[in-house]
């Protein structure tokens, strides 16, 4: 396990310096998984949905998430991200939300991506609530990091 460093020699919780940090190309892939019934996978995929395009809505919230992570994520540094990417993929058992983001800096982008597939997962659980109740959000997880000193990080596929 990593020591963590947002104690002061106190105790009292801070954010960390990252100022003597070099700068690095970062990286970071986040998904969430949203189940939902079968027809309401097809409404979804087909554009079918009363609310309109859920799958831009998703993306542009999912965007806007990791723009705004620090006003969420207490210990989180401002970050100038480079881009954002977002799909939204058919699944078996519903939607799958992907978020990556990138940036040059000292800090890595791991919260800024699953924030990112968090909030896109709630706007579609807001867009499909009205026809579906029983829909889950479930697995928000990093699947990949790269950058600074730790380097790459990948989460090993789950065997089904």
């Amino acid at each position: 396990m990593t020591e963590m460093n947002h104690l002061n020699k106190d105790g009292t919780v801070r954010m960390v310096d990252v100022g003597a940090k070099g700068e690095t190309e970062r990286r970071a892939v986040a998904i969430a998984d949203v189940a939902m019934n079968v027809e309401t996978i097809d409404r979804l995929f087909s554009g079918g949905l009363p609310k309109g395009d859920a799958l831009a809505t998703v993306r542009i919230a999912a965007i806007q998430a990791t723009k705004r992570t620090p006003e969420l994520i207490p210990l989180c540094h401002p970050l100038q991200l480079s881009g954002v990417d977002v799909t939204v993929d058919r699944t078996d058992s519903g939607a799958q939300i992907s978020v990556e983001a990138r940036l040059t800096g000292r800090t890595g982008v791991e919260m800024e991506a699953m924030t990112g597939a968090a909030v896109g997962a709630l706007a579609l659980y807001d867009m499909i609530k009205g026809i579906d109740r029983s829909a889950c959000i479930s697995s928000v997880r990093l699947v990949h990091k790269s950058g600074g000193k730790s380097g790459q990080w990948n989460r090993e596929p789950v065997e089904s």
